[in-house]
């Protein structure tokens, strides 16, 4: 693993890192947040997952989540979305390919040998990050935006135990029913269906829920509605009787403003869990 920056940051450490992974078969790249407490040892963390077309700096930049963290005393990671490099594929399509890897491990040509995200957040990188940092191993939650919001209710949902809570601001909600989503997971699963419904959070939600608590906020004018089906979550979560909010904000739309809105309402929430027996 090589230090790419380290620099102080209410009190705390933001870092970026890189290391070769052998999950994606390429390099990758991670941000790090890590509050004063750390210096005393494991901290819980919250883990970020990041949209389309972002890399690990989007949400550390522009997400405003640092003061929240050290606030709390939680880490932050924020990993890259896909794999990147010379012979990583990619498609001229801002919504395939670099920038794009949906959290699954692809099986197709040309993505299975490098877009394996759900392999490289799930597994690889959390032993990377509890083998070289402070953090508590036990003590971890997980949010994301958009396809990351889609990412952090999918791995929440099938990883039972791993993760005291989840949320997720606009998330992707119901792939196998949407533009986005039914051309990537065709992309990188194949034909078919049945192979999608592990990456839906909706079907998950029918099927198995959430161990803990679940909150979803959602901008009431999200230029992306159509395309990330929020009300088929919340029906899945009433269904269920998911313990769980689920927000509609007036006015807000799909972009990091909205997102660095409820960011400490997002970390106290992560933090009541992460600090509760």
């Amino acid at each position: 693993m090589q230090t790419v920056s380290e620099n102080k940051s209410f009190g705390g450490i933001q870092g970026v890192y890189s290391h070769a992974s052998d999950a994606c078969g390429c390099d990758m790249t991670f941000g790090l947040f890590l509050p004063e407490q750390a210096a005393e040892g494991p901290v819980p963390v919250l883990w970020y997952l990041s949209g389309l077309t972002c890399t690990h700096e989007n949400a550390m930049v522009k997400a405003g989540a640092q003061a929240w963290a050290a606030e709390a005393g939680i880490a932050l990671v924020f990993p890259d979305t896909s794999p990147r490099g010379e012979g990583v594929a990619d498609d001229e399509a801002y919504d395939l390919g670099k920038g794009a890897g949906f959290y699954v491990n692809a099986t197709e040509k040309p993505w299975a040998p490098h877009f394996r995200m759900w392999d490289y957040v799930t597994e690889e990188l959390p032993n990377i990050i509890t083998a070289n940092f402070a953090i508590a191993e036990d003590r971890q939650a997980i949010t994301g935006h958009s396809m990351g919001g889609h990412g952090a209710l999918t791995m929440a949902m099938r990883l039972p135990g791993r993760f005291r809570s989840v949320s997720a601001f606009a998330p992707i909600a119901h792939p196998s029913q949407s533009d986005w989503g039914r051309k990537q997971l065709a992309a990188y699963l194949g034909a078919d269906e049945s192979l999608w419904a592990p990456h839906d959070s909706t079907l998950l939600m029918k099927r198995l829920g959430f161990d803990g608590p679940v909150l979803i906020d959602q901008g009431s004018k999200d230029q992306f509605l159509e395309l990330l089906k929020p009300e088929a979550l919340a029906q899945a979560m009433m269904e269920r009787r998911q313990n769980g909010t689920f927000r509609m904000q007036p006015g807000y739309d799909h972009s990091y403003f909205f997102v660095s809105s409820f960011m400490h309402d997002h970390i106290a929430f992560h933090a009541e869990a992460l600090y509760g027996n």
